[in-house]
């Protein structure tokens, strides 16, 4: 998997599309041991994508039908089995900093291992926690993989952090959409949630980069999970990255996973729902992602396509 004998080789994939040109583009390092931090982050750095995956091979106990042990020795949730050589550790790296999860990068990641030892289950272990991917071949060649989120959680946002985060965005207050409470929610990572009230809102997009960034970094947020309700089970989403060193990401898989456990903490979707994301389409990238939620389980289930770029 190396292109010569120091420098692995790196892949490049997009998620969430069929299309190359559509989605969310990721390198996706398959064999990254020879790597340490600083050269993981200049991989990332070098291609310019949102975000970056790196993997090794999986911590002790993990990859073992008999374990039960997460990363960083965190208990993995009751079940949870790695896959015998199908189980890896995970690192994502944006072009400015170390992410502790990603989901369009982990789908990337996912569909690259699919191409070489087939589909099927996969366990990667991110610094959130143990994350089961599913991935599956479809009649027409679609490779399609599905993640199971880390235990969301929603937590309130304090009034000066909101003022704040819409001083940011150049949005008045009124133009949210009050069935939608701004919220942080969590599924691996942290967004802020702010629904718009209009897709013409949601559209006009142009935000002061350094004083969102700075409040981002405060509040430990990875995305501000925009979103503009179609329909009951249809959203428009868009997620400024400032953090990661690029305005806008065209597909977040982690925050997909964080609005669906938002959404259903607070009652806007039934307990047991398949959402549709669309995002990317005011970057020229469109991109779908699929969010399920299961009544009885708290983890949430991000599913999208992926294909290889060049």
């Amino acid at each position: 998997m190396t292109t010569t004998a120091s420098r692995p080789e790196v892949l490049r994939y997009t998620a969430f599309s069929t299309d190359p040109a559509g989605g969310n583009p990721a390198g996706v390092v398959l064999d990254a041991r020879a790597l340490d931090d600083g050269e993981m982050l200049a991989v990332a750095a070098d291609l310019g994508y949102s975000e970056s995956a790196f993997l090794t091979g999986p911590p002790e106990g993990l990859d073992d039908t008999e374990g039960r042990v997460g990363p960083e020795g965190l208990d993995a949730p009751e079940g949870l089995d790695g896959p015998e050589g199908r189980t890896y550790r995970i690192r994502y790296f944006s072009p400015k900093a170390e992410v502790p999860f990603c989901g369009h990068a982990t789908v990337a990641a996912a569909v690259a291992l699919a191409e070489r030892l087939g589909p099927g289950p996969l366990l990667f272990a991110t610094q959130a926690g143990p994350v089961p991917v599913d991935v599956t071949a479809e009649d027409d060649g679609t490779v399609r993989a599905t993640l199971t989120s880390v235990e969301p959680y929603v937590e309130e946002v304090a009034d000066a952090d909101l003022a704040e985060a819409l001083a940011a965005l150049d949005w008045p207050a009124a133009d949210l959409d009050p069935a939608f409470p701004p919220r942080i929610a969590y599924a691996g990572a942290r967004h802020l949630v702010l629904a718009a009230a209009t897709r013409a809102r949601l559209a006009d997009l142009a935000y002061d980069f350094a004083r969102l960034e700075a409040l981002m970094h405060r509040l430990d947020l990875t995305t501000v999970q925009l979103v503009w309700r179609e329909s009951p089970t249809l959203f428009h989403v868009r997620d400024p990255f400032p953090v990661g060193g690029v305005v806008e990401d065209p597909a977040t898989g982690a925050a997909a996973a964080a609005f669906g456990g938002y959404a259903r903490e607070l009652g806007l979707v039934p307990e047991d729902a398949v959402l549709t994301l669309r995002q990317g389409e005011d970057l020229g990238r469109p991109g779908e992602l699929t969010v399920a939620l299961r009544a009885g389980d708290p983890r949430v289930r991000v599913s999208g396509a992926g294909v290889r770029i060049g």
